[in-house]
């Protein structure tokens, strides 16, 4: 099983890059999760062609987004138990907060608001921040992360940069 992730794009319309993104690395996911400030309902509705497209509400996020999407958000996605949330606080503690946020009994939970990727376990669960799809803070360039699920459920995660 392939799931594609994604966070911070910051965009207020979808635009030729989106869709090449789009169409190169999210659209043959089994499952894309956005980790929130998509920014614009336009935007939203862009991903909203993905057959199984879940995402957390941004706090840059349009107000009329809050009427579709929560903070927190969970599914569970072919035995798989998934958190989503964009995340709050000082970067250094913003993993946490999530995680805390959260029961214990997730496989997964992704996070973005940092804009910095994380593929790291706190608490127990593996933890996800795939990064900023427009602008990251780190020395890496904008991403998507790509999680390759196993039969046995083992994760396995690449960032592909999308510059």
């Amino acid at each position: 099983m392939k799931i594609a992730v994604i966070s911070d794009t910051h965009l207020r319309e979808p635009d030729s890059r989106l869709t090449e993104i789009f169409n190169e690395h999210l659209a043959d996911a089994d499952l894309l999760i956005h980790c929130g400030d998509l920014v614009s309902f336009s935007v939203w509705q862009f991903f909203c062609q993905h057959p199984n497209f879940y995402a957390a509400l941004g706090n840059c996020d349009d107000w009329k987004l809050s009427d579709q999407l929560r903070p927190l958000e969970s599914l569970s996605f072919q035995g798989l138990r998934i958190g989503i949330a964009h995340g709050w606080g000082s970067r250094s503690q913003v993993s946490r907060n999530v995680a805390n946020s959260f029961s214990p009994d997730f496989d997964l939970l992704c996070y973005g608001h940092t804009h910095i990727q994380d593929w790291s376990v706190v608490n127990g669960i593996q933890m996800l921040n795939p990064g900023s799809l427009t602008s990251p803070r780190d020395s890496k360039p904008p991403s998507v992360a790509i999680l390759e699920v196993a039969k046995n459920m083992n994760l396995s995660c690449s960032f592909i940069p999308v510059d």
